[in-house]
């Protein structure tokens, strides 16, 4: 079975798929080797960890369909692409589409913001018009090759125009294709447990850690019968504090010996590259 199938299967099973962002290959094979059931790429985290921007939309098409590769070729995982905005209007998201599909997506991800995007977390952000964000999602389910292929359909609508607004969005994007539906920074527990029973189409719900959005248990999502919980930035905010920590000791002690309390250890390391794995090949092709 393809992993766009997979996905899609796992998504209408309504049972709260967990799912956390990847910011590089690396991270996308960590996620893998710890037995998730699929990855996202983020926007944010690929902003953050590849320039050492925050999320107002610095990076570009490019740079994505590079990082979906590099993903795909790390991991079996199904994976979710954040495609930010699209890049453009809906010749753009037909493009970005057609990329992303032969880079080795499942889903993809996009909003309805107006440009230059920001998180939706922060302050000051605001919405496209509804008809732009239709347009778009029509275009991507057009553009899309494999039918299992996913359109996750964003709004941020919440923020500048209310709970309702937000709803009536998701329910107009539903209309014109999308697969899931994603109401953004949601702002009480009340609001993400109404959600289900507003929208008949899957749902995601993204926990940005520190953010707008009350943590509620996996369990509980699941049990509301949400189809995706997303984590998009854990991953990001655990590799800075790691980083933090083994470099706040260097600094501290001039030295930095193999201690697992600390680093990763060095054999631990070359697995989690797959190093084996290219040994035995170097073993069968190199004399």
């Amino acid at each position: 079975m393809n992993s766009k199938k997979v996905l899609r299967e796992l998504v209408n099973q309504r049972r709260g798929l967990l799912v956390p962002g990847a910011f590089n290959a690396m991270s996308a094979r960590t996620i893998a080797d710890l037995g998730f059931e699929a990855v996202y790429l983020s926007g944010a985290g690929l902003t953050n960890m590849y320039y050492g921007l925050p999320d107002l939309a610095f990076i570009s098409l490019r740079d994505v369909v590079e990082h979906t590769a590099a993903i795909r070729d790390a991991v079996e995982l199904p994976l979710i692409v954040d495609i930010d905005t699209g890049f453009g209007n809906a010749l753009n998201v037909r493009q970005t589409m057609r990329a992303l599909e032969r880079a080795g997506a499942d889903a993809v991800q996009i909003e309805d913001q107006t440009f230059p995007k920001r998180c939706g977390h922060f302050a000051g952000k605001d919405v496209a018009p509804t008809e732009d964000m239709v347009s778009k999602i029509k275009a991507a389910v057009d553009a899309r090759i494999d039918d299992n292929f996913q359109i996750i359909a964003r709004t941020d609508a919440r923020a500048t125009q209310g709970f309702d607004a937000a709803i009536e969005r998701a329910q107009r994007f539903a209309e014109a294709g999308a697969d899931v539906l994603f109401v953004e920074a949601t702002e009480s527990a009340d609001e993400v447990r109404r959600l289900p029973q507003l929208l008949d189409k899957p749902q995601l719900m993204n926990i940005v850690i520190g953010g707008k959005t009350p943590a509620l248990d996996q369990a509980e999502l699941a049990q509301l019968g949400f189809g995706i919980v997303l984590y998009a930035n854990a991953a990001l905010q655990g590799a800075a504090l790691g980083m933090q920590k083994s470099l706040s000791h260097l600094l501290a002690h001039g030295r930095l010996d193999e201690d697992p309390a600390v680093v990763v250890p060095f054999k631990e390391r070359q697995r989690m590259v797959n190093k084996p794995f290219f040994d035995a090949l170097e073993k069968k092709y190199i004399p």
